[in-house]
């Protein structure tokens, strides 16, 4: 018994991963050739180099994968509906702003879009927590880093208006 209890949460944890690692490669995708048209960008000083954003986003998306994992293990689907939604449309959004930058380079609606991604992630840790508190605070990570990209897409936007008209 306690075998199959093992199988089923590893094989839960392995395909929320994967879920959410999907999510992630929508935005990869989007992203690929990011590195060069950041290099070409004015950036304040302040902004990291390219190189941190992979090992960045991967820790984060390993985070949220973890987190919904365990919400899931939690209460099921139908336990916590809305928490699953809401981190459903969280990773769209941020798939969705990877595109708005990089591909479609549309500065001030990719500034609109985290925000409203930043408010997503805040209302999924929220809902994370209700649920297990683990499962919240493991997306506070995630939230602080939205915030800062959050400023940084701002400052270089408005630092590169024929770019990212």
């Amino acid at each position: 018994m306690a075998k199959k209890w093992i199988v089923k949460e590893a094989l839960g944890l392995l395909g929320w991963l994967v879920l959410t690692f999907a999510a992630a490669a929508v935005g990869a995708v989007a992203s690929a050739s990011s590195g060069v048209f950041y290099g070409q960008l004015a950036r304040p000083a302040w902004a990291p180099p390219a190189w941190v954003f992979g090992p960045a986003w991967s820790v984060l998306y390993l985070l949220m994968g973890v987190a919904v994992w365990l919400v899931w293990r939690e209460r099921g689907f139908r336990g916590a509906v809305t928490a699953l939604g809401l981190n459903a449309l969280q990773l769209a959004a941020n798939a969705f702003w990877t595109w708005l930058f990089f591909v479609w380079r549309l500065g001030a609606l990719a500034f609109a879009e985290i925000l409203v991604l930043w408010v997503l992630v805040l209302a999924t840790a929220f809902a994370f927590w209700r649920v297990r508190a683990l499962a919240g605070a493991l997306l506070i990570p995630y939230l602080l880093w939205v915030t800062f990209a959050s400023a940084l897409a701002f400052v270089v936007w408005r630092m590169n208006p024929s770019l990212l008209g």
